[in-house]
């Protein structure tokens, strides 16, 4: 929404709009009245309400700047200690009996795509295969999931491609704390330990109604944080918690709303991860994020009818500027990561 729509005139503007519509139809109406064949025009305007009461729900200022955590959030992005990364057991492992056949009808969509707009990879086996040309940079991007579907996997997946390929990137919990992250990262043979110690990663912990608090505070410093910290990738794992915070439904979505316009205004590639709504696999819990975003994964459990094994599936519900595949496939959670059998095909 522009700041232009926000403008306290804009009824008065819309009214200026309609009178002038009016007066056109009268015109064209004289007109066919002394014989004169003309074509009525109109143009419909539409304002969202929630947009509209936007202005109304920030309450936070710069000041609260100072008690975002412990330490600043701009120190978090700076010079982050390496903490000890112990050991622990693997993580859990994908199903070893995968019924699928091959896809005869599988488009090609390995194929270089023409486009002005810049590239990247997720670095998710399978599914960049399902991407024609990878995600155009600066994506807000949002896995949607219920438990246990392997959202933060693939967030930390995401980041650590970018890390291997030389970027700097950043991950932002609200679920774990950091030692935790970083520990799931090393069980899945990633360096993160030594990403963090060269200053190319920054974990940063935050207690999610802390961050509801100082959200104003946070998303006003983002941009230029991450800018000066050199990420080009972020993971916020996850948005439903921050959702959680906000009782009211249009102060919600306001605020998330305002969260994830600073994310774009940061230039990075992003990616949230989201639990899915009770009652179906393809919207998230609030039904707010996926329409703030350019591209949604949804992560699902896939239960046949004759009881056998449980399967994971992955589909691709909308990537802006790119075209994709649109089947479902299955995938794995590895000690390796995620990976997609995009040459396969559910029953």
């Amino acid at each position: 929404m522009t700041e232009e729509e926000l403008d306290d005139d804009w009824f008065e503007r819309a009214l200026e709009e309609r009178n002038a519509s009016d007066a056109a139809d009268a015109s064209s109406d004289a007109a066919a009245a002394t014989g004169s064949e003309t074509g009525e025009t109109a143009e419909e305007g539409s304002v969202d309400e929630s947009d509209a009461a936007d202005t109304s729900q920030s309450d936070a200022t710069a000041a609260d700047s100072d008690a975002l955590f412990d330490q600043g959030f701009g120190d978090a992005l700076e010079d982050v200690p390496t903490p000890a990364v112990g050991t622990a057991d693997a993580g859990p492992a994908g199903f070893s009996d995968v019924d699928f056949e091959l896809g005869s009808e599988e488009p090609d969509f390995d194929e270089a795509v023409d486009s002005a707009l810049p590239r990247l990879e997720l670095g998710i086996d399978g599914l960049d295969r399902m991407i024609q040309g990878g995600i155009p940079e600066r994506s807000l991007m949002v896995a949607i999931g219920s438990a246990g579907t392997g959202k933060t996997t693939l967030g930390l997946q995401f980041l650590n491609y970018g890390l291997e390929q030389g970027e700097r990137a950043v991950y932002i919990t609200l679920e774990e704390t950091r030692e935790r992250v970083l520990n799931s990262a090393t069980e899945k043979g990633w360096r993160f330990d030594e990403f963090v110690d060269r200053g190319d990663l920054a974990v940063v912990d935050v207690d999610p109604i802390e961050m509801a608090t100082h959200l104003d505070a946070i998303q006003d410093e983002l941009p230029s944080l991450i800018e000066d910290f050199g990420a080009s990738r972020l993971v916020l794992d996850s948005v439903s918690l921050l959702e959680m915070m906000y009782d009211d439904q249009a102060k919600r979505r306001n605020e998330i709303y305002e969260f994830t316009a600073s994310l774009k205004d940061a230039g990075v590639t992003a990616l949230l991860t989201s639990e899915a709504a009770q009652n179906t696999a393809y919207a998230s819990r609030h039904g707010i994020v996926e329409y703030l975003t350019d591209a949604v994964f949804v992560l699902q459990y896939v239960r046949p009818d004759d009881f056998r094994e449980t399967r994971l599936a992955v589909e691709i519900q909308k990537i802006r500027d790119a075209n994709h595949s649109r089947e479902k496939k299955p995938y794995e959670i590895t000690n390796a990561g995620i990976s997609v059998h995009q040459q396969a095909n559910l029953f």
